[in-house]
């Protein structure tokens, strides 16, 4: 991405302010008028006082009326340009802060239609993807500041002076105007020769982001086998790396800064040269006050140059680190597909054939995988950890999409299914679901933002948490991060409980919970069952005996079906399982305990 494209794709998002960007563009044409004031009062002072000088006596009432004059304009000049500059730095930061709270949703609002392949892609982590946006938005938003704040009040004045050296003379003016490209070839071969530095400091920076974040995930596991020194290494590691990057990027910032500020005060010292030549030789209109006049005014032509490596910096870096939120913004290719299909009415018979699916990091979950999930009916899918039962459940919700084979819900193809439609009667409770930064109703109401508090009432009273949040201080206004884990599992069933779907998924429902809560929550499943679809996966015997039907998988495969008592009958894998689970809850000792 150049810094023309980079413009195009900012003014796409400065359009809706143009009244913004009017107001800005006029106070910047006044206050790069009154930057020019300096120098005609120079010009004009200097030589009324050197023919004031030149008389016999000294008038010092002549003396005191230019004194006078030239306090009162340039004081008024200061004034009218601190209002001028506090009304445009003001607009251009508004400007600035609209377009980047625009951009903030804009990539929000994207995002949040992606698939879930995006997600867990490579480079594409909790850490990383924060730190694109956050750099990319707050790169661009300053490109605005720079743009409508400093560039074009800079180069305004810059164009004003120039104009006004060329009118009072030629040659004077061709010095000054020369010097402006040999400086702008220096600034570009420094961002050309620093791009790649620059991005690969970007890169080292989302790497810390992101191990500062898997840090602060792992604290506890870290703490309990005390690897805080090997954590700060690792650290360390990333850190010195992009360190390295930033201080040789800098270097050759300096080296550059060093030279261009070089061939600025050669400008300055050939325009005094050249003035003062000019008035030693008596060329028409040089006077004594055109030195200073023309010295001044290349001054203000060379201020953009004294800024320009710094703004160039500026808009470099907002080149790298948009190049990454832009490919988030235009990431077409990352949308979530989704059809048309929506009937009234779900029955829940979904039909996996010959399914195969591979995550985007390369592990392939499932080979030739074929099941049919009856409506209505208890399905469970049984095996050991990583043999694909939640990836099933992923293609079920559409989250990914099969590599090759098909699946279908009631008769059509997954593909046609609107995806909103189709996960609005579709209830799903995970391990580990996410509680969000809200109260505990709130939360609920995560559900069916419809709900009335009755809804929510009823819905935790289901899930067997309505007297703990009654025994909080503020009850359903709680903060739901407060509560324990197996509240929080106990606030995603209640979620699912408000939804009221047509096809219930339940990965590991009452993993958090203990053995009162969990048989208190089977209990409100079991009621909730009914008429339903429900596919479910549990470690636990006593979640799955139930079921109609049962698929046992291993390594990706279906090795195993039936309905789970003829399965376990048939003496392979699923009784294995069974057994061992039963062995693991030392099963006899309990039953003769009970005898007892």
């Amino acid at each position: 991405m150049g810094i023309g494209k980079l413009l195009k794709h900012i003014l796409r998002y400065v359009k809706p302010y143009r009244w913004l960007v009017i107001i800005t563009l006029l106070l910047t044409l006044i206050g790069s008028l009154l930057a020019q004031v300096n120098a005609i009062v120079l010009d004009r002072a200097v030589d009324a006082i050197n023919i004031l000088d030149q008389q016999p006596t000294l008038s010092w009432s002549s003396a005191m009326r230019i004194l006078t004059i030239i306090s009162v304009v340039l004081l008024g000049k200061e004034v009218l340009a601190a209002v001028v500059n506090f009304f445009r730095r003001y607009y251009g930061e508004r400007m600035r802060i609209l377009v980047s709270r625009d951009l903030s949703m804009q990539v929000v609002r994207h995002i949040l239609t992606f698939r879930m392949a995006f997600y867990t892609s490579a480079g594409n982590e909790a850490g990383r993807l924060q730190s694109r946006i956050d750099k990319g938005v707050d790169s661009l938003s300053r490109s605005v500041n720079l743009l409508f704040v400093e560039i074009l009040p800079l180069f305004g004045s810059a164009v004003i002076a120039l104009i006004l050296m060329f009118a009072a003379n030629f040659y004077v003016g061709l010095v000054a105007l020369c010097i402006v490209p040999i400086y702008f070839y220096v600034t570009y071969i420094q961002a050309k020769r620093m791009r790649a530095g620059r991005r690969a400091i970007f890169d080292g920076q989302q790497a810390v982001s992101q191990n500062i974040l898997n840090i602060i995930e792992s604290i506890s596991v870290i703490k309990s086998f005390n690897r805080e020194e090997i954590e700060t290494r690792r650290q360390a590691g990333v850190q010195d790396k992009v360190t390295n990057l930033q201080l040789s990027t800098r270097r050759q910032s300096y080296f550059y800064s060093g030279l261009k500020g070089f061939l600025e005060q050669i400008g300055t010292v050939l325009v005094i040269i050249l003035t003062a030549y000019l008035v030693l030789v008596d060329y028409p209109g040089m006077t004594i006050g055109k030195i200073m006049y023309h010295v001044m005014l290349f001054s203000n032509v060379s201020a953009p140059i004294r800024q320009l490596h710094r703004i160039y910096d500026d808009l470099n870096d907002a080149l790298v680190y948009s190049e990454g939120l832009f490919e988030l913004l235009e990431g077409e290719e990352n949308v979530e597909e989704t059809g048309d299909y929506h009937p009234a009415e779900v029955a829940g018979c979904f039909e996996l054939q010959h399914v195969d699916f591979t995550y985007p990091n390369g592990v392939k979950a499932l080979h030739d995988v074929s099941m049919r999930i009856e409506p209505g009916k208890i399905t469970a899918l049984v095996g050991v950890s990583g043999a694909g039962k939640s990836t099933v459940v992923n293609l079920l919700d559409k989250f990914y999409h099969a590599d090759s084979g098909t699946i279908s819900l009631d008769g059509v193809s997954l593909d046609q299914w609107d995806t909103r439609w189709l996960r609005e009667h579709i209830g799903l409770v995970m391990q580990k679901n996410h509680i969000f930064d809200g109260t505990i109703e709130e939360n609920i109401k995560y559900g069916n933002p419809q709900a009335t508090h009755d809804d929510v009432v009823n819905a935790a009273r289901k899930a067997f948490l309505y007297d703990q949040i009654m025994a909080l201080p503020n009850g359903f206004e709680s903060s739901a991060l407060r509560l324990s884990g197996g509240q929080q599992q106990r606030v995603a069933i209640a979620r699912m409980f408000i939804k009221n779907p047509s096809i219930i998924i339940l990965d590991e429902p009452t993993a958090s919970l203990d053995a009162i809560a969990t048989e208190q929550i089977k209990s409100s499943l079991d009621a909730i069952k009914q008429g339903r679809t429900v596919i479910i996966i549990s470690h636990n015997i006593g979640q799955i005996v139930d079921a109609d039907q049962l698929y046992m998988l291993e390594q990706g495969r279906v090795v195993e079906c039936g309905k789970p008592d003829d399965v376990y009958k048939q003496g392979g894998r699923y009784k294995e399982i069974f057994d061992a689970s039963a062995r693991s809850m030392n099963a006899d000792r309990i039953a003769d305990v009970m005898e007892q």
